[in-house]
């Protein structure tokens, strides 16, 4: 393996996990406005749409905390690329529909004007996540982890 690489991975895991402990923290607080964004959406039934934004948000938090405290990077990485496809796909699906609506994914969503909506600059970060989620999957063990990877030697990993 490279010298750099765990510290690629290092970088890769503080910032997919920073990214998903803030998005879900700012939204905990205010679950009914995070349910109003999944349902902004017109993707979920209604009756799924509200316990998903309710709980979405403690999800995120979980994935975010372990990331950065380096455990069970490779699987809370898989995690987090699941949560980035699918939060692609629904940017996506949105945009294509024609529905104008703020994404929620730090916070607020729901309806917009039109020319308020950032659906290409929302689908460029996630995809930028995805690449560091797939990283990650391939290369977990990083500097400062909590948890090494048994996959990898032991040289690969911070003492």
């Amino acid at each position: 393996m490279k010298p750099w690489a765990p510290w690629v991975s290092l970088v890769a895991r503080l910032v997919l996990g920073g990214v998903m402990l803030v998005a879900g923290a700012l939204k905990v607080s205010d679950p009914e406005t995070a349910a109003q964004a999944v349902r902004a959406y017109e993707i979920l039934p209604p009756g799924l749409a509200d316990p998903v934004g309710w709980g979405l948000p403690f999800l995120e938090i979980a994935i975010g905390l372990l990331l950065i405290l380096g455990f069970g990077v490779r699987h809370t990485a898989a995690a987090a690329g699941v949560f980035m496809v699918v939060f692609i796909a629904a940017v996506a699906s949105a945009w294509a529909r024609g529905l104008a609506i703020d994404c929620g994914c730090f916070g607020g969503g729901g309806r917009v004007d039109p020319g308020q909506t950032k659906y290409l600059e929302e689908i460029l970060r996630d995809v930028g996540l995805l690449v560091l989620a797939i990283w990650l999957c391939f290369r977990p063990a990083s500097k400062f982890a909590l948890e090494s990877d048994p996959n990898t030697t032991t040289g690969d990993t911070a003492p």
